[in-house]
């Protein structure tokens, strides 16, 4: 019968499959890997343990020995007890405190009911028989035992002073050992061991009873569907998510089936409108019907029109556009899909600028295109782009103007020079001496004007360009008397007086010398053309914080405050916001222009090399004061 049995066993492991013998056999060997790791882990972690515990009992014990000796040695009672009170209750491990004295009677305990006593009195009487052995009572004896179910690590400590024995005590630890019991490791070994098993096992049989067949079933319906057979459908009688799953795919192959029987055009328009829409997105974006209802709008678009948070799906167009952008769309739109039913095979687009708020000068592009059915050329929308210019728009009218600007400041001296040189060719007979030097001297201070206004530019680009100053040490007395000395001939040509005022605590600055020059030396040159006679231009220098003594001589502790103070027209307040464009000039008393209008834009453009900024403040009739910071160097 064993035979026949032993015979059947084989018949059948012979027809398992060689996929789960090699199942079987790498789950056999985990397992036993893992259990013996776990029995070699716990088996060393209980050894350590062990000895860690014995080798912290000790240490413990003579530490509170050398404690309490000194109390015995001067038979302080009331504060050995007091002693050994506190730290009984403040040591949760410590069991029981026992003090002998040298006769092996008990002399103090904590707590006094407790068993040990007995067993401890004994070990008292063995220590005395063995009095003459001194190393035994240098040594800490050590014991394990057990007391009321706790595992009881038991110490007696001698207590020796200069050679004389005073006693013993004795200190039960309770060390809470979980990893102790050899039944413990072997018994957690084998769950593991089991729990490994039937983890394997659980999930072969989910596996192969709950989800193998019904995902076969799913990936076949998938594909399935994926090759556009939406009649699949799947059965399976498994229940739960699973069952869900499958419940969804049928319902989801019947819609399918459903939207390609009966609208299969109505997703190919829609498909080819969001295909146009998604092409386009990036800006503003409105998509109408043919009778201008909105199917589509983007954020940008409610952005741009104040929409936000609004339902604007279904409604018409007119209800939500300005009525200035109404009256200029709406005509273009209508035309729009009037023409679009005459030019049925192409799409058309047409291109509108139109300023949406007049406040805030804000101008945008509409580009409409129509989008038409591919199959049938019909037309199905119009798409309204909306891309905001205003920053194009401000920068192609400062180009213009700087281009009217510069045109006119280049025709002016060319064509003085052409005409007095034209008038010498002409009348080079007839005009005396005096009139020739002076035609040429006028033709001469329109060359230097031309030339100004040209290295001006150039020097601007240059300024505009990413070019950095290197900043290094100036002397800025000397470079304000330089300055001076430069701008005096044209001063007293009108008294005009030059004043510096220099804070005689003012050393060095941090700045770039030919470049600051430029700055301070513009700021000088306007205000001697639009001072009076007689008045006083004063270039004033001082520092912004007091100066501190025992200073390293690198360091930059404050700032110079340069002010530029002239006794001039004055600059109106609507003017003070543009002085620093290019080619802004302020008339003088007599209603001219001086100048080539780039002055003030160099320094401003030179100051933001260093990072400062130059300021202004000014009243009409009275004068005006600009002036800026610079950084000050001890």
């Amino acid at each position: 019968m064993y035979a026949k049995i032993f015979k059947i066993f084989s018949k059948k492991c012979l027809d398992v499959k060689l996929k789960i013998r090699l199942m079987v056999l790498i789950t056999l060997i985990i397992s036993i890997l893992i259990s013996s790791l776990t029995f070699w882990s716990l088996s060393i972690i209980q050894e350590d343990s062990i000895i860690s515990d014995r080798r912290f009992c000790k240490d413990l014990g003579i530490l509170l020995a050398s404690n309490i000796i000194d109390l015995i040695d001067t038979n302080r009672q009331k504060d050995l007890a007091s002693f050994i009170e506190k730290v009984y209750l403040s040591t949760a491990s410590i069991r029981y405190i026992l003090i002998f004295d040298q006769n092996g009677d008990l002399f103090l305990g904590l707590p006094i009911y407790n068993t040990k006593v007995q067993s401890a009195l004994q070990l008292h009487q063995n220590l005395l028989q063995l009095e003459t052995q001194e190393f035994l009572f240098d040594t800490p004896l050590i014991n394990s035992s057990k007391l009321l179910n706790n595992n009881i690590v038991d110490i007696v400590i001698s207590l020796n002073k200069a050679g004389k024995i005073l006693g013993s005590l004795d200190l039960g630890i309770d060390l809470h050992i979980t990893l102790s019991s050899s039944r413990l490791i072997r018994d957690l070994s084998i769950f593991i061991f089991v729990s490994v098993w039937l983890m394997v096992f659980i999930g072969v049989v989910f596996n192969t009873l709950a989800i193998k067949e019904p995902i076969r079933q799913l990936s076949l319906g998938i594909k399935s569907v994926a090759v556009g057979n939406f009649t699949q459908r799947i059965s399976s009688p498994i229940n739960g998510e699973l069952k869900a799953l499958i419940i969804g795919f049928n319902e989801m192959a019947e819609k399918l089936q459903s939207y390609e029987e009966k609208n299969v055009d109505k997703i190919i328009l829609e498909k080819n409108k969001l295909e146009t829409i998604v092409s386009i997105i990036a800006d503003g974006a409105i998509l109408v019907d043919t009778e201008l209802r909105i199917l589509f709008v983007n954020k940008k678009a409610q952005e741009a029109f104040n929409c936000l948070n609004m339902d604007l799906i279904g409604s018409s167009i007119y209800c939500y556009l300005p009525l200035h952008v109404s009256e200029i769309l709406f005509p273009v739109l209508n035309n729009l899909v009037e023409s679009s039913y005459l030019h049925k095979k192409q799409s058309q687009t047409k291109e509108i600028y139109i300023n949406i708020d007049y406040d805030s000068e804000k101008i945008c592009r509409f580009l409409l295109t129509t989008v038409l059915d591919r199959t049938l050329k019909v037309l199905t929308g119009v798409v309204i782009i909306i891309q905001d210019i205003s920053r194009e728009a401000k920068l192609n009218e400062a180009k213009n103007q700087f281009i009217g600007n510069i045109s006119h400041e280049l025709r002016t001296p060319l064509c003085n020079i052409g005409s007095f040189l034209e008038t010498l060719l002409d009348y080079n007979d007839t005009l005396d001496e005096e009139q020739k030097i002076n035609f040429l001297n006028i033709a001469n201070n329109e060359t230097k004007r031309l030339s100004s206004l040209v290295n001006d530019i150039l020097h601007l680009s240059r300024l505009e360009s990413e070019y950095e100053y290197k900043l290094e040490y100036i002397d800025l007395k000397q470079l304000l008397y330089n300055i001076v000395n430069t701008s005096q001939i044209i001063a007293s040509k009108n008294n005009i007086q030059l004043i510096i005022e220099l804070d005689p605590n003012i050393n060095f600055i941090l700045a770039h010398e030919s470049s600051l020059l430029q700055v301070i030396a513009n700021l000088v040159s306007n205000a001697l053309k639009f001072s009076s006679y007689y008045s006083k231009i004063v270039l004033r220098a001082y520092l912004l914080i007091s100066s501190e003594t025992n200073l390293i001589s690198t360091d930059i502790k404050n700032f110079v405050r340069f002010e530029v103070i002239d006794e001039g027209i004055g600059i109106g307040d609507e003017n003070q916001k543009v002085i620093f464009d290019r080619f802004v000039r302020i008339e003088n008393n007599i209603h001219t222009l001086e100048g080539t209008g780039l002055g003030l834009c160099i320094v401003k453009n030179i100051l933001s090399k260093y990072d400062i900024k130059a300021m202004v403040q000014s009243q009409l009739g009275v004068g005006t004061m600009i002036w800026f910071n610079l950084k000050h160097m001890r």
